[in-house]
């Protein structure tokens, strides 16, 4: 029986020549990544348990981007800890403010994820980096502190499902329409610990920043993992960082699959989820009834170049409803600097939108968006649970970037065809 790119990748780094699903497995890992919120926590079980060093500090990457610029006091001595420790360590993988980004688009965009490398992170959205053929998944704190202290992890090789796309997407339809599109089919635990792998001919109409938010959703399903196999694409995107020679791992022919889904994402439209689960989604146009407060543009999920690029479009020319906050989150430092060459910046700021700093702010009801009782969000993060936001009496509605930037103006819900002529 063949291996899926999943089990190859974690067979490598066990050191075996074969693994199967079920498998408990110890494997080496090429990075351990935390932010100023779970950093602390490993920092703390890591001298608990008598660890004196990392076992690499190349390998560790630490990136305070949840509650920073600090919003308090609290947060403010969570980023000390984990500057101390960077220090300490002789960690060079430590990004401060103004060096930073959201960690899950800042690793890639710096070309520190590779095709077939095992990657873990304090932060459940480390699934991320499996668009680039890498396996990279979330886990505890006490588990990175273990992990830091060893260089291993241990994890059970999870079974894999195959989700096969064909046709064109329709305009303005992305990455975050296909993931939340899966969701819908497969509910909020269909996926639970098993590996997601994406393949299909869509798949060569999206950019690697479209990529990336698919792979970004799969633990809203409850996958461990997802994962998209290589292609010339994903060559492409080294070659522009000037990597090159990058390993090519493939899912062998009689590989194992629990599942098998097959949609044609020409039918698909620009789509949205209503709280309280990425799992219910309608399309944009059979929401137009609800009014909303906030549109948040950003996150690890949408705040990447083409995401804006795609915002700007719509709003180009255009003005934010009055009674409407606009804010806009560029995901990186690196992306802001392009969206201002690009005169983005401009776009978003003549049309009555507030442009931040990168931080993960408002997604988790951090700071920089916090909503009051009773008001609505569209966002283009990933999770609209009760309070995610803010208030418990608040809700979220996620999209992708033109349907929030439509719904802007129009202060509510909105298919960007209804404000886009062009």
């Amino acid at each position: 029986m063949g291996m899926t790119i999943t089990e190859k990748i974690l067979a490598e780094h066990a050191g075996k020549s074969y693994v199967e699903a079920g498998e408990i497995v110890y494997c080496k890992v090429d990075l351990a990544l935390a932010n100023d919120i779970t950093a602390p926590l490993a920092i703390e079980s890591f001298y608990q348990m008598g660890a004196k060093r990392v076992f690499d500090p190349d390998k560790v990457v630490l990136v305070p981007d949840h509650f920073t610029p600090n919003k308090d006091i609290q947060s403010a001595q969570q980023c000390k800890l984990m500057r101390q420790f960077a220090k300490e360590q002789g960690i060079k993988l430590y990004f401060e403010v103004g060096r930073m980004g959201i960690e899950h688009a800042l690793l890639p965009e710096l070309g520190l994820v590779k095709p077939g490398d095992l990657i873990i992170g304090a932060d459940s959205h480390t699934c991320t980096y499996g668009a680039l053929g890498a396996f990279s998944t979330g886990v505890g704190s006490t588990d990175l502190a273990a992990c830091w202290a060893t260089g291993e992890i241990w994890l059970r090789v999870p079974e894999s499902m195959k989700f096969i796309f064909y046709g064109k997407p329709q305009r303005w339809v992305g990455g975050k329409d296909l993931i939340l599109f899966v969701i819908s089919q497969i509910g909020t635990e269909g996926a639970r610990y098993k590996a997601m792998e994406f393949e299909g001919e869509t798949l060569r109409y999206l950019s690697m920043d479209h990529r990336l938010t698919i792979t970004n959703m799969v633990v809203e399903a409850g996958a461990k993992n997802g994962i998209m196999i290589p292609d010339d694409l994903t060559v492409k995107y080294f070659r522009e960082k000037g990597i090159e020679n990058i390993r090519i791992l493939k899912s062998d022919p009689d590989a194992r699959y629990s599942d098998v889904f097959e949609f044609d994402v020409s039918k698909i439209e620009p789509l949205v989820a209503y709280p309280p689960s990425p799992a219910n989604v309608k399309p944009a146009k059979e929401l137009s009834h609800i009014e909303i407060d906030q549109v948040v543009i950003g996150s690890c999920t949408n705040g990447r170049i083409d995401d804006l690029r795609i915002a700007a479009q719509i709003l180009k020319g255009k003005k934010v409803a009055p009674w409407v906050r606009l804010i806009v989150i560029p995901a990186t430092q690196g992306v802001y600097l392009q969206a201002l060459k690009e005169g983005l910046i401009e776009i978003f700021i003549e049309a009555g939108g507030a442009v931040s700093t990168p931080t993960c702010g408002p997604c988790l009801g951090g700071h920089m968006g916090v909503l009051a009782e009773g008001e609505r969000a569209l966002a283009t993060t990933n999770r609209n649970f009760v309070g995610r936001m803010g208030h418990p009496k608040s809700e979220v509605y996620l999209s992708n970037p033109a349907v929030a930037a439509a719904s802007a103006i129009l202060g509510r819900i909105a298919d960007p065809e209804e404000v886009f002529k062009g």
